[in-house]
């Protein structure tokens, strides 16, 4: 596995691998990989001549309040992982490299980035579309992998790529999750083994919810109204920011169910942020 740290070497690295007529699968992250990220990393395998990963904590992702300094990190054991997988070509540049001296440049996509989680984390989409953007014009990936988990990301980053005539398929990938339906995330390493087991909550509210859907209950409020009660009698949960019915593609709240939903949920444990989310395809006679 090549290990590049500097983003012109990734590029020209890059450029080489295309002359000669290989394709690169891409996954961004940000470290503390799990099973879920190593999924994406073999979808890559199968898909793509050469599997590029990257591990960088964006830090204009990040609110002043928001976890940056702490984020997990451990790159020895991220790598080992990597190696394992096979991978290619680790990127792993530092925040000077990224964001030089004077760095002026942002992008933003607008509505969808205000909806959700954009409107408790200001700005945090917007600093995903400016990584995201830099890192597909440094790596040069024919496609890019993403989760599930993160859907609003998916979406921020689908828009993107069409708005700005990026040639780079986008592939989003299923949730992964432990055995008690729990979605794989690095920020899981700040719960404890008690609020861990009770965050399984999230994932029961989200197929209780998919249930009544599929058993005909169309009434969005009396969804809504079921999956926040679910989610307030956890006493783990210190907070629900939001829990509901949302269009799959501009993330705004549904009010009368005509198609597909997006069951979504943000909630607080403790200090600890959890996000999970479930697509439902209605039937079309409903």
């Amino acid at each position: 596995m090549e290990i590049i740290r500097i983003p012109k070497i990734m590029q020209a690295t890059a450029k080489g691998h295309l002359v000669r007529g290989r394709t690169i699968g891409f996954v961004p992250t940000m470290g503390a990989l799990h099973d879920g990220h190593l999924s994406l990393v073999r979808r890559a395998r199968q898909e793509n001549d050469l599997t590029a990963v990257s591990i960088f904590v964006n830090p204009i992702q990040f609110s002043p309040a928001e976890d940056f300094q702490g984020y997990p990190r451990d790159i020895e054991v991220d790598t080992g992982k990597l190696l394992k997988e096979q991978v290619d070509i680790l990127f792993m540049p530092d925040t000077k490299a990224m964001y030089p001296g004077g760095f002026l440049t942002h992008i933003e996509v607008e509505q969808i980035s205000e909806r959700l989680c954009g409107a408790f984390r200001p700005g945090h989409f917007r600093g995903v579309a400016t990584v995201v953007a830099k890192l597909f014009h440094i790596v040069l990936p024919k496609r890019a992998y993403f989760g599930q988990k993160d859907y609003q990301q998916t979406r921020v980053i689908k828009r993107m790529t069409r708005d700005l005539d990026m040639d780079i398929e986008i592939t989003v990938c299923p949730t992964v999750r432990e055995k008690d339906g729990l979605a794989m995330s690095s920020r899981n390493a700040y719960l404890s083994a008690e609020q861990k087991r009770s965050a399984a909550v999230l994932f029961r509210c989200l197929s209780e919810a998919a249930a009544s859907l599929e058993s005909g209950i169309i009434r969005v409020q009396d969804i809504t109204r079921g999956m926040q009660q679910i989610l307030r009698d956890e006493p783990a949960i210190t907070e629900v920011q939001y829990a509901g019915l949302f269009d799959p593609v501009t993330l705004g709240e549904i009010h009368e169910i005509g198609g597909d939903a997006l069951l979504a949920i943000a909630v607080k444990m403790g200090d600890t942020r959890l996000i999970d989310n479930m697509l439902v395809m209605m039937k079309k006679e409903r």
